[in-house]
């Protein structure tokens, strides 16, 4: 039995503008796609993914959701594959989500991350280039650590991409990928630059928000790779799918194509800060962390800043850290319980 997800609270405006509407999202089966995915089909549109691997824990397979898509089996560094999805299933609205998204990994495989967010970038947008008819707002999903480490903060949309390490690097480029796709093309790209996001079905555990969940609802110490004192924004999921589904209607406003947009909840904390946030809401604060000082090639401090989203999009965070702690809690509950 899957754990619930609440769902993005929708209005008449947002479900009729959906309704019917066809949707390719790459990326489906990840933290934000299985999320982003219940959500447009609640609303009525027509959506098909792309699937790479076949993850029965992903919570859009575990939830029945997928059943309500279209699937294409395939990677993102076959242009092929994603050139005859845009061509068959004739998608209005795509989905930027793919891409191989642990800083660890790209550590340990450099290339096949980049293959991945690169050039999977690139084959995705030369697709829908090539089918000008059909696609009319595209969303690519980039990154604050496409900033890559500034002495300035917070970020903002007026700082170019300068990312160093390997997973940094194919954000950034990915980003500047999207930007000459629609410079050169006008192809209808629009950016977006989240925090560190966080929710119910995130199955990598070797992130702080789930890693420490866990954890502590098992009775363990945590684990930091870091020495704790990292900054970092940390952005509900929720409020996340929120954005994307913003920007894609608003895709073909002026001011709104061919942007970057920040979304963050402009609370920075420290990796500690917030596992003590988590500990107190769980009631585990005997259980202290255990620091491995470990992390290498990342960014030290990152957070956005947000304003150009509130003043364009009309966007900011439903959900404050306590509430989507709380949810997410919540969900891992309910997940290491069924297992």
């Amino acid at each position: 039995m899957s754990a619930a997800l609440p769902h993005v609270i929708m209005t008449g405006e947002h479900m009729d503008f959906w309704q019917d509407r066809r949707v390719f999202v790459t990326g489906a089966t990840g933290l934000v796609g299985s999320w982003l995915v219940r959500d447009l089909v609640d609303a009525g549109a027509t959506v098909s993914i792309l699937v790479r691997d076949w993850d029965p824990q992903s919570e859009l397979i575990r939830s029945g959701t997928i059943q309500s898509t279209s699937v294409v089996s395939g990677a993102l560094e076959d242009l092929a594959t994603l050139e005859r999805a845009i061509a068959e299933h004739e998608p209005d609205a795509v989905f930027h989500l793919g891409a191989q998204t642990i800083v660890g990994t790209a550590l340990r495989s450099p290339l096949a991350t980049f293959e991945a967010n690169v050039r999977g970038t690139w084959n995705l947008l030369e697709a829908c280039r090539r089918h000008p008819g059909i696609v009319n707002r595209i969303v690519v999903a980039s990154s604050d650590k496409a900033y890559g480490e500034s002495e300035v903060l917070p970020y903002t949309e007026a700082m170019p991409p300068l990312g160093r390490h390997p997973y940094d690097v194919s954000k950034s480029c990915a980003d500047l990928i999207a930007q000459t796709y629609y410079r050169t093309y006008g192809t209808p790209v629009v950016v977006t630059r989240c925090g560190n996001i966080y929710g119910g079905g995130d199955l990598n555990f070797s992130r702080i928000v789930p890693g420490t969940i866990r954890s502590l609802i098992r009775g363990e110490r945590p684990i930091v790779r870091s020495n704790g004192l990292f900054t970092r924004d940390y952005v509900y999921v929720r409020d996340v799918v929120d954005a994307y589904l913003r920007v894609a209607q608003q895709a073909d406003m002026p001011g709104v194509t061919g942007e970057a947009f920040n979304f963050g909840p402009a609370m920075p904390m420290t990796v500690l800060e917030l596992v003590n946030r988590i500990s107190g809401l769980l009631g585990r604060t005997d259980l202290l962390p255990v620091v491995l000082d470990q992390a290498s090639s990342e960014i030290p401090d990152q957070y956005l800043d947000s304003s150009k989203a509130l003043r364009v999009l009309g966007w900011t965070p439903r959900h404050g850290l306590d509430a989507g702690l709380r949810e997410t809690i919540a969900w891992y509950r309910d997940f290491i319980r069924a297992r």
